[in-house]
């Protein structure tokens, strides 16, 4: 299974485009938040998305919440998208699990839509073994670090990682570490960025 992973267009239609115009050769696209900038024009990136007709799962970032991106979803029109927080769905045999927000509280204000570690260990407790993990936040000392080299990522997440073995985690958030991959235990952990990366499933992991 080949996936098309991006992460934190914040409203660049022309990215957006570009991965529009890479989203036929691939079997599913996984976005992992941050499509618009501060909960502003949303409805721009999604509608320009909404073209992909391959399957495609979608987690909110600290930018959008996620009722703001099931209703431009639905109001794009794009029946291809699954918009995951808390919950999973499964493509051609393969289990996806998505978490969106900022993971732990950011320090943006009240316009960032956030989570608690508490409350993303809540929300991560029902993912499956061996899923494909979309998370906004990374997890914790993995592909985490902004560009002063400090750690910000998610110790809820590194621990669902930890316990539930997903074949591949993807995210975002954190510019710093766009287009980086590391492991947490036999996990690959790819921090996706705007430009895309094509990931094929093989196995037990990604290649």
């Amino acid at each position: 299974m080949d996936l098309l992973l991006f992460s934190d267009v914040h409203g660049d239609r022309e990215a957006c485009r570009r991965l529009v115009d890479r989203a036929a050769d691939v079997d599913v696209v996984v976005g992992a938040g941050d499509f618009c900038v501060a909960r502003r024009n949303l409805q721009a990136p999604i509608e320009t998305l909404s073209a992909i007709d391959t399957p495609t799962v979608l987690v909110p970032g600290n930018a959008e919440t996620e009722d703001e991106l099931e209703d431009q979803v639905d109001a794009a029109g794009w029946g291809a998208a699954h918009v995951l927080h808390g919950g999973g769905t499964t493509i051609d045999g393969t289990p996806f699990f998505g978490l969106g927000g900022g993971v732990p509280v950011t320090p943006f204000g009240p316009w960032s839509y956030d989570l608690t570690e508490d409350e993303a260990r809540t929300l991560l407790s029902d993912c499956p073994e061996g899923a494909v993990l979309v998370a906004h936040s990374p997890p914790k000392d993995a592909v985490d670090r902004d560009s002063k080299g400090q750690s910000l990522g998610s110790v809820a997440v590194r621990e669902a990682i930890e316990a539930h073995t997903p074949r591949l985690t993807v995210c975002g958030h954190i510019h710093g570490s766009w287009e980086e991959t590391a492991h947490v235990g036999p996990t690959p952990v790819h921090n996706a960025g705007p430009h895309g990366r094509i990931w094929t499933l093989s196995g037990a992991d990604g290649a």
